[in-house]
């Protein structure tokens, strides 16, 4: 988990700095917080591994900016992370594109430690079929 470049994204300052805290504490330590956004997509070049993005804020919504991450690069893995329990909310992030969605609150921690190992094991499945995804494209 430490390997990954971090970027979270949230409106609130407070839950901002504990959600970094969080992730120290499980190990992470490319970690960059953003207060909106504007100021994720202004450092989107950095290409981060993983985006915890907060699904309401004051400049753009989640939505917004998931739309903007997948079209700059399909392969950063997001994290929609919101207060919000409406099951529907989170089918519409997932449908354009978020990797997972975490509900703020109980278990937290535990949460994130799970989408982070999930995060792992797919990238892991995904290098090592490299290899034969190239094979197969030059072979017809």
């Amino acid at each position: 988990m430490n390997e990954y470049k971090i970027f979270v994204v949230d409106d609130d300052t407070f839950y901002l700095t504990l959600f970094k805290q969080q992730l120290i504490n499980i190990g992470c330590e490319d970690i960059s917080i953003f207060e909106s956004g504007t100021d994720l997509l202004n450092s989107i070049q950095e290409n981060p591994d993983v985006v915890f993005l907060d699904y309401r804020m004051d400049d753009f919504t989640g939505e917004e900016v998931l739309n903007k991450i997948k079209r700059y690069n399909p392969d950063i893995f997001v994290v929609v992370v919101s207060g919000q329990e409406g099951i529907q909310t989170a089918v519409n992030m997932l449908k354009q594109g978020a990797f997972d969605y975490l509900q703020k609150g109980e278990d937290e921690l535990k949460k994130i430690k799970d989408v982070l190992q999930k995060i792992g094991e797919v990238k892991d499945f995904m290098e090592r079929n490299k290899p034969n995804l190239i094979k197969r494209f030059f072979k017809k």
